[in-house]
């Protein structure tokens, strides 16, 4: 007995085997709803942080405001926004999608703050040199300042990889059977809670130490002086 529970050690292995292949089940969409969600953040936010370093403000400034809304709201106001509301207008998306886009519609936000940390780091005078050359402006953004603030924020952006993969059950609310909602589901079946919910949390714990670990090894092989052109 282990703080007041009885504890089987032969029927709960089995148990906790017998419910590991649905569990992966779960896993894999709760992976695929990470990379999703990660994949718009980091094309949103970068798009959000060219239009805020935008000379003109009637460019800058709606990108700020929405910036700020976006930050400001919380994740199941928007969810629930995109799940619900865009339906009535014709707009109708699959509940895995609403959920991925939701993520990364969130975390686009956050992104474009530490694309714009990365972008303003580059040295001023890199910029008047491609204009000297006669580099156009997206030939300079793209291939000259870009590729030297990508190393420079990789810690940043692998923070909140992990961050939107502890977020992803929040899309239990929509009926997504990501790994948390598979363990709950399984508590309601079996009113057994405590093997399920285990299970889960030490997955979040290994999926959590594998994504940092390869944060760090690419933090450590990107030059942080920025990718040589040739």
């Amino acid at each position: 007995m282990l703080f007041g529970i009885e504890w089987d050690t032969t029927n709960n292995w089995v148990f906790a085997w017998s419910i590991l292949p649905i569990l992966f089940k779960g896993l894999v969409v709760t992976i695929q709803a990470t990379l999703v969600g990660f994949l718009v953040a980091l094309i949103l936010g970068l798009v959000l942080a060219a239009l805020k370093g935008a000379r003109l403000r009637i460019i800058s400034w709606p990108a700020y405001v929405i910036t700020e809304f976006i930050r400001d709201t919380p994740l199941l106001v928007q969810l629930f926004f995109l799940y619900y509301v865009l339906p009535e207008y014709g707009i109708i998306l699959p509940a895995f999608m609403t959920g991925a886009l939701a993520l990364g519609l969130q975390y686009s936000a956050y992104t474009s703050e530490v694309y714009r940390a990365g972008l303003e780091s580059i040295p001023h005078g890199q910029t008047e040199a491609s204009r000297v050359l006669d580099f156009t402006p997206v030939h300079t953004f793209i291939f000259i300042i870009l590729p030297q603030a990508i190393p420079r924020i990789i810690p940043a952006l692998g923070n909140y990889l992990v961050s939107i993969m502890k977020d992803v059950p929040v899309l239990s609310v929509i009926a997504i059977l990501e790994i948390l909602n598979v363990a709950r589901i399984i508590g309601d079946r079996t009113f057994n809670y405590l093997i399920p919910l285990s299970m889960v949390g030490i997955i979040y714990l290994l999926l959590t130490l594998l994504a940092s670990a390869g944060i760090r090894y690419l933090d450590k092989r990107l030059p942080k002086e920025g990718i040589p052109l040739k």
